[in-house]
């Protein structure tokens, strides 16, 4: 079986915690004696797992443009492939996704990553030709977010967000152009955010399959910002107002008064097709 390197501490720590089995090796600088790396070597105990102390050099040449932190471990086997069904279905409560659209730099995907586990979303979907892949410099910037949060890729952006919409997810896109201000805004319980790169925004029809648009209110002087900054923004707003609501709402879309407007809005600009209609 294929082997990988991971290096950092965020993201051997939580790798250690989610996938411990894959861990078959760590290598860690032996002049570290601090207590984040008494830590990690407490984990690896814990686990079996073997550690070896070495010169700093040797990491350095294992891993000669990533800034490792003084520890790099060995993981069996490639990366899972998310799907993004088996994410929807096993979900027990309302659906909240990001979805980034033409995001290509490593770094912005892996602070998209990171953005997307303090929030609590179930999972980041993004294009198949218009996007970062999860490189190790994106596993590395994630902090340790590459290993718990699913990361979808999908062939036809659009007609992944119209499936969403089928399952009763509000796809909310952003712009910095939109007539809603994030703060002023209603929306249903289950959503799905779509951010596009900054400068360029998402692309034309990824914008009108869109349910709705919102944007940062801006008060200075600057037009945006980086994407994985907006997504902090936007996620952490999301996951305050989902933390207002009542425990029993329904994991299909909501049960408070912004969800069913918003729904009754959707299958008025959507009606159901005729027979015979083509897609």
């Amino acid at each position: 079986m294929s082997s990988r390197l991971i290096y950092g501490f965020h993201a051997i720590t939580a790798k250690l915690r989610h996938d411990p089995s894959s861990v078959k090796e760590i290598l860690i600088d032996a002049s570290r004696h601090d207590g984040r790396a008494r830590d990690l070597l407490q984990h690896a105990e814990l686990q079996g797992i073997n550690v070896v102390a070495c010169d700093g050099k040797r990491l350095d040449a294992m891993a000669p443009d990533a800034r490792h932190q003084g520890v790099i471990a060995r993981i069996e086997g490639g990366r899972k492939v998310a799907h993004l069904d088996d994410v929807l279905d096993t979900l027990e409560e309302p659906a909240f996704l990001l979805v980034l659209d033409g995001i290509t730099d490593p770094r912005n995907l892996g602070a998209c990553l990171r953005v997307a586990d303090a929030a609590g979303v179930h999972a980041v979907i993004a294009p198949k030709d218009r996007s970062a892949g999860l490189t190790d410099v994106a596993a590395k910037t994630a902090s340790g977010a590459a290993e718990s949060v699913p990361y979808v890729l999908v062939t036809n952006l659009a007609r992944t967000l119209r499936e969403l919409q089928e399952r009763e997810i509000w796809v909310i896109g952003t712009a910095g152009e939109a007539e809603s201000d994030l703060y002023a805004a209603d929306w249903p319980v289950a959503t799905a955010w779509v951010l596009g790169a900054e400068g360029e925004g998402m692309r034309r029809l990824t914008r009108e399959t869109c349910d709705q648009l919102v944007r940062i209110p801006m008060h200075g002087s600057v037009e945006s910002l980086n994407v994985s900054v907006a997504a902090g923004v936007f996620m952490n707003e999301a996951r305050r107002r989902r933390g207002c609501l009542p425990h029993d709402a329904s994991p299909r879309g909501g049960a408070d008064g912004a969800g069913h407007a918003a729904m009754e809005h959707r299958r008025r600009r959507y009606p159901p097709p005729r027979c015979g209609a083509q897609f």
